[in-house]
């Protein structure tokens, strides 16, 4: 009798009975978000228009020799080769509209903090969410409500070049500790690596006042997944970006390409760890799209026309292998908070959140 009230006790703990019913083999999620890149690279390359345009690179031919061939299947595998290598394989990319498969933000202010906040709590708020201020976030993301449930609790985490995460995620209320802008690793039992990003962060600061460069997001993040071994880990990479709004394309293509390279570490070290091996998902997406002339490519936003377009991708135990995406229809960022909770076999507690990606559950 006692072993029987103590398992009707234990399953009436949130997310437990839900958790009980789990037919998914995914245990873990990596949500990564790729600041501002444009569908047109993901699945095109280096664009033709802006590759060796003297107003937005420096070094004419900079750019040539690594990233442009005349056939736009082989531009994208020279720019993205883990995402044309493996994930076009084992995973699936979801925002090529040259099929009708479209991706795109519900929000309309498409800009960063609307972009972010919709993809972490599954829903447009643009009457409450209408700027990049610092300003706490009143919607609970997936991450806090993860947070709160005993399976997850203090296993989740979340790193971001932009100083705005702390407020995106809510972190004093969420209590999930988010590393972004120049926070440093803190604590009393610092890696060796940890303690070398920390100084060279401090000595090298980048050309943005609110954005690192995103090596020491990078290196925060891989060392606090070694290191606190999380169910669940968002990464936000920002240079591509920044990088953008000044109009530094080929800044933009060599960052894109190594936060490419970075996805890759971070999805090999995942398939190298019985912990994490063939457990783990990764879902990847961008915050908002971008225009596509030479003067518009720099911004995004109400005022562009295209600054709602984006994609999507993912690759774990429970995506099919379909690659790219070649169906018709319309997707939005709105969905992806669901489909992480769907992944890890719950229902989503908000009724607003976008539905489920079913083609990305099998």
């Amino acid at each position: 009798m006692r072993k029987i009230v103590f398992l009707v006790l234990i399953m009436s703990l949130p997310g437990m009975d839900l958790l009980a019913q789990k037919t998914t083999q995914t245990e873990n999620i990596i949500l990564i978000t790729f600041d501002g890149l444009r569908w047109q690279e993901l699945f095109k390359g280096a664009d033709s228009l802006m590759v060796d345009d003297t107003g937005l690179i420096d070094t004419p031919g900079s750019l040539l020799a690594d990233y442009w061939h005349s056939d736009p299947k082989k531009r994208r595998e020279m720019l993205f080769p883990f995402f044309w290598g493996t994930i076009a394989t084992e995973g699936q990319l979801y925002g090529n509209r040259h099929f009708g498969n479209k991706v795109d933000n519900s929000n309309k202010m498409w800009f960063s903090y609307p972009g972010y906040n919709e993809v972490l709590s599954g829903f447009a708020d643009d009457d409450r969410i209408n700027s990049n201020s610092k300003i706490n976030n009143p919607n609970v993301t997936f991450l806090e409500y993860l947070n709160q449930m005993p399976e997850y609790n203090g296993k989740v985490m979340a790193f971001g070049s932009w100083d705005v995460f702390p407020y995106i995620i809510h972190e004093e209320r969420s209590g999930v500790p988010v590393n972004a802008g120049f926070d440093l690793a803190e604590g009393d039992d610092l890696t060796d690596v940890e303690r070398t990003v920390n100084r060279i962060q401090q000595e090298i600061r980048g050309p943005w006042g609110g954005v690192r460069l995103d090596p020491f997001t990078h290196h925060f993040a891989m060392e606090g997944l070694k290191k606190h071994r999380p169910k669940v880990m968002y990464i936000a990479y920002g240079e591509t970006d920044d990088w953008a709004h000044g109009g530094k394309y080929d800044q933009y293509i060599w960052s894109a390409h190594q936060t490419d390279a970075y996805i890759k570490e971070i999805w090999d070290w995942v398939q190298s760890d019985p912990e994490y091996k063939d457990k783990t998902t990764l879902i990847i997406t961008t915050d908002h799209g971008r225009g596509i002339t030479k003067t518009s490519w720099k911004s995004h936003g109400a005022s562009v026309p295209e600054g709602g377009e984006i994609w999507m991708m993912a690759i774990g135990p429970d995506t099919p292998a379909s690659g790219e995406m070649k169906i018709e229809g319309q997707w939005h960022s709105a969905q992806v908070a669901r489909t992480v909770f769907k992944l890890l076999g719950m229902e989503y507690p908000d009724p607003k959140a976008g539905e489920v990606i079913k083609d990305m559950v099998r």
